[in-house]
């Protein structure tokens, strides 16, 4: 599953860059994968929500803000969300490949329109600790 995945991400970064839109096709087809979690993560990436923390060791984590306002962390590379959903859904009842968040991350990952915050490699430690 994770080959269809990224070969869907990857066209999804294909029609962003070329359209600056997604197509009825790319949003099937996702919809198709992702079913109930697409559209709230959507969201999250029209409202700007995803936000990118890197630091000079080019260690990278991802912050998506919620619609009820908690951040939650997500590490795109592990497959991995802080968020409560991600934990039930995901992970115990295995009803869903990724959470919102996460998926919002990596949309915007694809799309290029995450907000990029440059901080120090202690602040990314402290992220990283602080992740439930």
């Amino acid at each position: 599953m994770d080959f269809i995945i990224d070969q869907l991400l990857q066209e999804v970064s294909k029609c962003y860059k070329k359209y600056s839109i997604l197509t009825d096709d790319i949003l099937s087809g996702l919809a198709f994968v992702f079913q109930d979690v697409l559209l709230p993560s959507l969201d999250l990436v029209d409202k700007r929500r995803v936000t990118r923390l890197e630091c000079a060791s080019s260690r990278t984590v991802y912050q998506v803000e919620g619609r009820s306002g908690n951040v939650y962390t997500c590490f795109s590379g592990s497959n991995y969300c802080s968020c409560p959903a991600y934990n039930y859904a995901v992970l115990k009842r295995t009803d869903h490949l990724m959470c919102k968040h996460l998926l919002a991350v990596r949309l915007s990952e694809a799309m290029g329109v995450s907000r990029a915050v440059l901080v120090s490699c202690d602040e990314i430690a402290n992220v990283l600790t602080s992740a439930d």
